[in-house]
């Protein structure tokens, strides 16, 4: 059993760490165990024999979902549980299984605590997440090989992209996706839309025939402004696209933008160049997968601040313009970028 409850962006992360399980055990049932709607990213994906649902976040009916989750982990009978999650709930939920007779033999999780009996080195202080879930992985002895996310694209998804592409004339290598939004509640990580626009600006000088702007209903305002701002050469599929039909669309891209936001987790599982534009979060924890990814960020005293409240100057962001995220797009020297900042730029005072 694989457990990984999570948003998007988690979960996207996590399928490194699942591919490299499945195979290590390329005979075994997997069974993987996730919150709705993500189960949805995994219908009749090959590495798992099922895929069940837990909607531990549930308003009503949380503690009926919980009993009968622990009813069916003790009828499965287990031989060995990968706790991708490995938070309290998680870890206490497993434990109450062990107290009430489940004899479930290997216990794999990233703390080097009860109830795992296999984990990663306990001073691991790594702030990605994906690094501490192979720590549990290498010490039972699986390869942890995967570099970047892995999933498995429906026929039906892969159809849908490709008349995308063929409807908006979309090459492939000659147009750019940019990922402009994130939730609603994660506001503070958005670039901006005159960012976006100057970018796809400059883009479509020489670089590419069309910028795709993806999104959901949350950045429906950003991607018309960004549409409003630059004119022809932005395709707008806002709205047009299920969460799959990004991938396949991703792996034609030359080149992908976003800000720190489950989507661009999704399309990184795609070897195009991506540069993802941090501010309020700490790169180093929330980058995507992948050697083709570069995240980018002011040299600030502020940064990883994680504000979700009002920030009266949103320096971070600001201070990073679209020929620093051109720059990071060719970048060859590290998983981040720092942009350097002159303290006048800051918008901050002395103290």
């Amino acid at each position: 059993l694989i457990i990984k409850w999570s948003a998007l962006g988690d979960v996207a992360m996590s399928t490194c760490a699942m591919e490299d399980v499945a195979r290590a055990f390329p005979h075994a049932k997997i069974e993987l165990n996730n919150l709705p709607p993500r189960d949805k990213l995994f219908l009749g994906d090959p590495r798992f024999n099922s895929v069940s649902k837990i909607n531990i976040r549930a308003k009503q009916g949380k503690w009926s979902a919980i009993w009968a989750w622990m009813q069916q982990v003790r009828h499965e009978r287990y031989d060995l549980i990968v706790d991708l999650q490995s938070n309290d709930r998680s870890r206490f939920m497993l434990m109450f299984l062990q107290w009430t007779g489940n004899a479930t033999r290997y216990l794999i999780g990233n703390h080097a605590s009860r109830p795992y009996n296999i984990y990663g080195p306990a001073e691991l202080s790594d702030p990605n997440p994906v690094q501490r879930m192979r720590a549990g992985l290498i010490a039972a002895g699986i390869p942890v090989n995967t570099p970047r996310p892995v999933l498995h694209i429906p026929e039906h998804n892969k159809k849908h992209a490709s008349e995308l592409q063929k409807r908006y004339g979309l090459t492939a290598g000659r147009y750019a996706i940019f990922y402009p939004g994130c939730q609603a509640a994660g506001y503070l990580k958005r670039w901006g839309e005159d960012k976006y626009a100057e970018l796809a600006r400059q883009l479509l000088l020489n670089e590419v025939e069309h910028v795709v702007l993806i999104g959901g209903k949350d950045e429906v305002e950003d991607c018309r402004r960004i549409t409003e701002l630059v004119g022809d050469g932005i395709v707008n599929l806002c709205g047009e696209t299920e969460v799959l039909d990004i991938v396949p669309l991703a792996h034609d891209a030359k080149y992908q933008v976003g800000n720190d936001t489950g989507t661009a987790h999704l399309a990184a599982s795609s070897s195009q160049p991506m540069v993802v534009v941090c501010g309020p979060t700490d790169p180093y924890r929330v980058k995507p997968q992948g050697d083709n990814v570069i995240a980018i960020q002011a040299d600030m005293p502020c940064i990883n601040c994680y504000c979700r409240q009002d920030c009266e100057h949103r320096s971070c962001m600001k201070a990073i313009q679209p020929e620093h995220v051109i720059e990071a797009l060719h970048y060859k020297d590290g998983p981040v970028m720092i942009v350097p900042v002159h303290k006048t730029q800051q918008g901050l005072s002395d103290s």
